[in-house]
């Protein structure tokens, strides 16, 4: 993530928002009136409670008067920036870095890191850390009624605001990794869902032209035949003689069209619900990647002694058809495919003759976590290497499958394994 990166997808839930507002200002109402009126520490109580007062109405004007149901980042980055002066007055009235609840001024900052840009992040970083230095030596001390009085070593008193900063720190640092990670990965869901979404479209408009065709094959015929017979009847006739030719040649060309869709697989209602063996997965993904590639697929069934069948899924075609597809796109000529299963396992091995996975990534445990970034700019495409590898190896182990990568010896290519207990192929 970058500093220039656009403010759209970074915001707060208002709804959110507004209630952990009022949670903190009741919070500290009970506060204020707890240490005035029952522990009977004397303070400037009336301007704490005009603070609280002023923070409640400008969080009904953000309730009733910002429009939406989120707040943009910067709109966003305002009102925590209030909330941090806000908490910062209360403590400077009250004890400053020696009142029991200092910490809790890092809660905005910590809050902005999860949801806003990291600018934004380190803005409000920025100013709790001066306003925690501001505290550390201008305050107004709370006058205790009791006769104990502590004094800390000033050394105390300097090591609270750096190990509160510290915490800050670190907090924000991981608010900031943690928010950055959990957006990367509702992108990379929202992509797959985009996806999965046109191919359940796919086989459904399959489906409806296989239907239509073969509800309009005999009305078709009809029409043909009719011309046929007009033709045959008229075909002295010159004038008509050109037009009925034409009507029985695009009436065949209509029939060719029929014929060709009605070839189509997903003329049967139960596509999805049809059972399968892997082999048959295997045959059918093959079949369609040989007529768009020039590349040698060479398939071994030979391990195969396993006829159990299962759903066709299309998470799981779709899951195949990643992987194939991308040994197809990184290999030099051929691909390879076995498949192989026992009484336990059934296993599906793809490897490929082309560059292999790239090592910084093998080595880290990298590959399956979408947007991924390396080092070696041929594996990066469209949309960062690593979003298609996420989404299959993502559907795939949603139906039970472990998934495990690795380079050939040399670096003479890939391998991708995916494994399934048996046990595991019935539930698809």
């Amino acid at each position: 993530m970058k500093f220039k990166e656009t403010s759209e997808g970074f915001f707060l839930n208002k709804s959110t928002y507004v209630n952990l507002r009022w949670i903190a200002y009741i919070g500290q109402l009970i506060s204020i009136i707890t240490v005035e009126f029952i522990l009977n520490f004397n303070f400037d109580y009336i301007s704490c409670l005009i603070i609280i007062f002023l923070s409640g109405l400008s969080n009904i004007y953000l309730k009733f008067q910002i429009k939406g149901n989120q707040l943009q980042n910067n709109l966003a980055s305002i009102y925590l920036a209030y909330d941090i002066v806000q908490i910062g007055l209360l403590f400077y009235l009250t004890g400053g870095i020696t009142n029991p609840f200092i910490f809790l001024i890092i809660i905005p900052a910590v809050f902005s890191s999860q949801y806003l840009m990291i600018l934004s992040s380190i803005i409000l970083a920025s100013l709790t850390s001066i306003i925690l230095i501001f505290l550390s030596f201008f305050y107004l001390e709370l006058p205790n009624p009791g006769y104990i009085h502590l004094h800390a070593p000033k050394y105390y008193l300097f090591s609270i605001p750096i190990a509160i900063l510290i915490g800050l720190l670190f907090l924000v640092y991981f608010g900031v990794k943690f928010g950055s990670e959990n957006r990367i990965r509702s992108k990379a869901f929202d992509k797959m869902k985009e996806i999965m979404a046109k191919e359940n479209e796919l086989v459904s408009l399959g489906t409806q032209a296989a239907a239509a065709a073969h509800s309009l094959g005999t009305p078709l015929s009809t029409i043909l035949l009719t011309s046929k017979e007009l033709q045959k009847e008229f075909s002295s006739n010159n004038k008509l003689k050109n037009d009925l030719d034409l009507l029985v040649s695009q009436s065949n060309r209509c029939s060719e069209i029929l014929k060709k869709l009605s070839l189509n697989p997903t003329i049967e209602d139960e596509f999805l619900n049809s059972e399968i063996t892997f082999k048959e997965y295997i045959d059918e993904i093959v079949r369609s990647f040989r007529e768009i590639s020039s590349k040698r697929f060479i398939v071994n069934f030979e391990n195969y002694v396993n006829v159990l069948k299962s759903s066709k899924s299309p998470e799981v075609v779709y899951g195949l058809r990643n992987f194939i597809g991308n040994a197809n796109k990184f290999s030099k000529s051929k691909i390879m495919i076995y498949l192989s299963s026992d009484r336990t396992n059934t296993e599906i091995i793809i490897q490929d003759d082309g560059p292999g996975f790239p090592s910084d990534l093998i080595d880290k445990e990298k590959l399956g976590e979408p947007y991924i970034r390396t080092q070696y700019s041929e594996h990066t495409s469209k949309y960062g290497l690593g979003l298609g590898t996420f989404i299959g190896k993502t559907l795939l182990e949603k139906n039970f499958a472990n998934i495990y990568f690795k380079n050939l010896d040399d670096q003479k290519g890939a391998q991708v394994s995916i494994k399934w207990n048996n046990k595991d192929l019935k539930k698809i």
